[in-house]
């Protein structure tokens, strides 16, 4: 049974930092790629950024680069996403997924996490 299991969401001001984790048991992870989603209510879940376990590979959407870095340890099966210099916008429900490429549709991860809140004031 794989699971993922995020955490690190909360409340922070504009220009600020979080760092989400997503803790993931259950499946060889080395053979697989992670990623991050984030979603607002009544919109489309959209991507942020995804990184292959194996070599390290990351990709990431225009809105988050230059900002946020994904990252994985793999001692811990934990995969992070520091956020810095946050935004208003980047205020969602943000989700882990695993999949087994590294894609940056939903369509391509087959497990999700719960989801954990970040809310940027501005």
């Amino acid at each position: 049974q794989v699971q993922l299991v995020e955490s690190g969401g909360g409340v922070v001001q504009a220009g600020g930092s979080l760092r989400l984790s997503c803790a993931a048991s259950g499946r060889t992870f080395s053979t697989y790629a992670m990623a991050w989603f984030r979603q607002a209510p009544g919109k489309e879940r959209e991507f942020v950024a995804a990184i292959t376990w194996r070599a390290g590979t990351t990709y990431y959407a225009d809105s988050v680069k230059g900002r946020f870095t994904i990252s994985r340890d793999g001692a811990k099966n934990t995969m992070y996403l520091q956020m810095n210099s946050l935004k208003h916008e980047d205020t969602d429900v943000y989700y882990c997924a695993s999949g087994p490429n590294l894609g940056v549709r939903r369509y391509d991860y087959d497990y999700w996490g719960q989801g954990t809140q970040v809310t940027v004031s501005s």
